[in-house]
């Protein structure tokens, strides 16, 4: 008998925000976040955002996770149990307390889509409905993992999430987007999301605050993005951290819509969630609204990500857990080396191992 999944670790944010931490092989955790997203009916369903790796290689400056480096991939057994915790042990609907629909509103029928209704009635939570691989690491670095994974949670014999409610982040693995553009070719998965992390109106400022663009700069992202199958009624996701100082300009707006025209996307504005010891600030309401209306001015279709567990570390770009950074730290200095790997989840990591998951890292 398979011995029980270990217990998460779980954190109350905001009043429903949850982030909480799962141990992994190897003496590590990964982080996760179930955010609320509520409805105007009374009712809410739920993202969740899961980690594709422990740490992460790609080193871009503004966020937390790069921080620590990557220490290995996660399995396809170890992402599918993020979802299984966040549906059954840390998101339990049954738990939560009805939401409001506003002083003197009566909530609606609760209805999530076609055929899909809350089975607690109107005003309760919802199990997961979104799922976005947004978390520690780079889907695309762990890609077969990553798709192995949605094979097994889309599947209606296990978590049955909607494809069309999964997404897929990059900071722009081009090889990872043409694979992912092979995946949504078969049957029943065609509609995968696909979001890219662009952050910055031109190579200079890119390659300056991430790494991976001096490898694959923007005029070769755009390619991917351009020829990355999509449906006639779909739109990429395109993700902008508006970090003060460094990419929130109105010239710097001119030039990212300049790099989308006739592309068929949404640009998704982040707001800079700071790391520990950023060396940037967040950014001011006034400067987000008027990147907000210069982009919209430029005819690009614009939205602002909202951003929930800011103050506890639990926001996009701020997941990386400071216990394991001190561990290997001490596994450095004792002069240890860290691999990639433990890619089937079948053992613990050994110092040293390496990966057969995924594709070959690049970047810092």
């Amino acid at each position: 008998m398979a011995p029980p999944p270990p217990a998460p670790v779980r954190e109350l944010i905001d009043g429903k925000t949850i982030k909480f931490l799962l141990p992994v092989d190897g003496n590590y955790e990964t982080e996760s976040v179930v955010i609320p997203m509520p409805h105007r009916t009374g009712w809410f369903s739920r993202t969740l955002c899961v980690s594709s790796q422990v740490g992460c290689a790609m080193g871009c400056r503004f966020c937390e996770t790069a921080q620590m480096g990557l220490l290995r991939h996660l399995s396809v057994r170890e992402i599918v149990q993020q979802v299984q915790q966040a549906i059954f042990t840390v998101a339990n609907p049954w738990d939560d307390e009805p939401a409001t629909a506003g002083p003197g509103r009566a909530p609606a029928p609760a209805l999530i889509g076609e055929g899909e209704t809350n089975p607690r009635g109107p005003g309760h939570g919802f199990p997961v409905k979104n799922l976005v691989f947004m978390g520690m690491g780079e889907p695309m670095d762990n890609i077969e993992a990553v798709l192995g994974a949605i094979r097994i949670i889309a599947d209606k014999n296990g978590p049955g999430l909607a494809p069309r409610h999964i997404t897929i982040s990059t900071v722009g693995r081009t090889d990872g987007i043409r694979r992912l553009g092979e995946f949504i070719r078969e049957r029943g998965f065609h509609q995968v999301q696909l979001a890219v992390s662009l952050n910055a109106p031109n190579d200079e400022v890119r390659s300056s605050i991430m790494p991976i663009n001096r490898a694959e700069p923007m005029a070769k992202l755009r390619q991917a993005m351009m020829e990355f199958p999509k449906r006639p009624s779909a739109a990429l996701c395109v993700e902008y951290v508006l970090i003060p100082g460094v990419n929130d300009s109105l010239a710097h707006c001119d030039e990212v819509c300049a790099f989308l025209k006739g592309m068929r996307c949404s640009l998704n504005l982040i707001p800079y969630n700071p790391r520990r010891d950023s060396p940037w600030p967040a950014p001011s309401d006034e400067s987000v609204d008027a990147f907000v209306n210069r982009a919209v001015a430029n005819g690009q279709f614009t939205k602002i990500r909202g951003t929930k567990g800011r103050s506890a570390m639990a926001a996009c770009g701020q997941l990386g857990n400071e216990q394991i950074r001190a561990r290997k730290r001490v596994a450095d200095d004792a002069g240890n080396t860290r691999g990639a790997g433990c890619s089937d989840g079948s053992a613990p990591c050994q110092p040293g191992a390496a990966s057969t998951v995924g594709l070959t890292v690049k970047g810092s």
